[in-house]
């Protein structure tokens, strides 16, 4: 498969990924249960449907080393924290407003990549990063709010934000030792285990939710949840900050959603914010693609 097949090839699980997370807000936007309950049942639920193709790759647990139990572990917990902190903030502010510390998630990893990895970028692709990042705020400026609870709401998604690019980055590491099914697996389970211990420990209800809560819970355990299995998939293609500057899509999506869905209103700027981060995010994964060497052959199959 030569080099422009490949870039071709990731555009489609990338693009189904942008979609597929979009839906998280929503379905938390929808949900009267505690953030840490929504976070604890969606990974435990994603753990339970993964469960037959995990059990059909079950030799490779006998790959993982003792050092990669310890990372997995610190994977999962920050999964679990980035959960918390993200849904905890979307209980305190609007979907478009909590989009303009979501959209520093590509600048954090840029970084964590430069001192983890020496990863190197072109002034091209900071100024595409620029220019996608200037639309996702645009798109949640109109509805930014200054109130206590909406800064606490800000504070909360930017530690998400950090949580989120920590288990990416650790990733992007083990990720190449296991397959990505095994890996979520692990995953998302250690962080089902860790967000139980918190719930029980805080005295949260495991039980006592309206069936409406339930179908969120499983809605989250699946549909958004697809977007973490695909990327951690292409972990083994592109680096983190690729990833993280793919996610700046889930805005746009995000809020058309919550346009047809929360009966949230679009104005002229967010329009052209979104259209800016759809320009950004293309050509940044354009010229990403030609400086990433692509390692060995994007299967069909994830």
């Amino acid at each position: 498969m030569n080099h422009q097949d490949n870039s071709r090839s990731i555009v489609i699980p990338l693009t189904i990924s942008i979609i597929a997370i979009s839906f998280s807000a929503i379905f938390v936007k929808w949900s009267d249960a505690p953030a840490s309950v929504l976070s604890m049942y969606r990974m435990l639920l994603a753990s339970l449907l993964m469960l037959p193709i995990v059990w059909k790759n079950r030799e490779e647990f006998k790959k993982i080393t003792r050092n990669d139990w310890v990372f997995l572990f610190l994977s999962g917990l920050f999964l679990a924290l980035h959960f918390v902190l993200w849904f905890g903030s979307l209980k305190l502010t609007t979907v478009a407003s909590s989009t303009i510390i979501l959209a520093l998630q590509p600048i954090v990893s840029l970084v964590g990549g430069y001192f983890l990895f020496k990863e190197r970028t072109t002034a091209s692709a900071l100024m595409t990063m620029g220019i996608a990042i200037i639309g996702a705020m645009m798109i949640g400026w109109g509805d930014f709010a200054l109130s206590q609870d909406a800064i606490l709401g800000d504070i909360l998604s930017f530690l998400s934000v950090i949580a989120v690019v920590v288990y990416l980055m650790i990733g992007q590491s083990i990720v190449k030792k296991v397959s990505h099914w095994i890996y979520s697996f692990s995953v998302f389970f250690i962080a089902a285990i860790i967000l139980s211990i918190y719930n029980l420990s805080t005295s949260v209800a495991f039980s006592g939710y309206p069936a409406k809560e339930w179908g969120i819970f499983l809605l989250l355990a699946t549909v958004p949840t697809i977007s973490h299995i695909i990327n951690n998939w292409l972990l083994n293609y592109v680096n983190a900050t690729t990833i993280s500057m793919s996610i700046l899509g889930e805005p746009v999506g995000a809020t058309i959603l919550a346009v047809i869905l929360l009966n949230e209103h679009l104005a002229s700027w967010q329009i052209a914010g979104g259209l800016l981060v759809l320009l950004g995010v293309f050509f940044f994964l354009t010229q990403q693609q030609k400086r990433i060497p692509i390692k060995g052959t994007v299967e069909t199959g994830t």
